[in-house]
């Protein structure tokens, strides 16, 4: 996952944490599937003039919400059962960066919604990632790949519009900083069985 240059790596150690419990693994992603759904709808909700866009996030609200239903169909077939939504504190962090960044402005605050959300697409898929190399479950190693796989080009769309209408703004010195508080965040992660706990 070179590609996301994130700047610390997911202990594969992780993965022995999430294993002693599957269901609570299990919920958790479902929940983040439903928030990424709905930041994608909010996007659209807040930048409706840009068609391109409003077209793109709702293909991917739409994806998220399959994934979500993949993972509940997953959690009903081994007799599990989806718990109460998980507050992720993760990504409460990011938001809080998020905030504190923007500047005011229309433009800031839009790059810098789509950095908060390539950066959670970065650091899930590389969660996917270490999931689908290390779990002992061949089913789930399976999954996790092919989720891994269609969710890597999100990043991508997120990152290219910050991009695109980002006018003014230094998106790639933007996407430093995001990588580098990122990593300050992510070291004290890594201790529960959730995707990003």
């Amino acid at each position: 996952m070179s590609t996301f240059r994130l700047q610390l790596p997911t202990d594969p150690r992780w993965v022995n944490i999430v294993e002693t419990n599957i269901e609570e693994i299990l919920t958790d992603h479902a929940w983040c599937e439903q928030k990424a759904a709905t930041n994608a709808i909010t996007i659209v909700t807040i930048n409706s003039e840009y068609p391109d866009l409003v077209t793109d996030m709702l293909a991917l609200a739409k994806e998220e919400l399959e994934h979500f239903e993949m993972v509940h169909e997953i959690i009903k077939k081994r007799g599990l059962k989806l718990g109460r939504e998980r507050k992720d504190e993760y990504v409460g962090e990011l938001a809080q960066y998020m905030k504190q960044s923007n500047t005011g402005s229309r433009v800031s605050g839009f790059v810098e919604r789509m950095l908060f959300s390539a950066m959670i697409e970065a650091r899930s898929c590389e969660r996917f990632k270490v999931l689908s190399q290390n779990i002992e479950d061949p089913e789930l190693a399976a999954f996790y790949r092919e989720l891994m796989e269609s969710e890597a080009g999100h990043y991508t769309t997120f990152i290219g519009y910050a991009r695109k209408y980002g006018q003014g703004i230094d998106v790639e010195k933007r996407w430093r900083e995001w990588l580098e508080f990122e990593a300050s965040v992510i070291v004290k992660y890594g201790k529960k069985q959730t995707v990003h706990g």
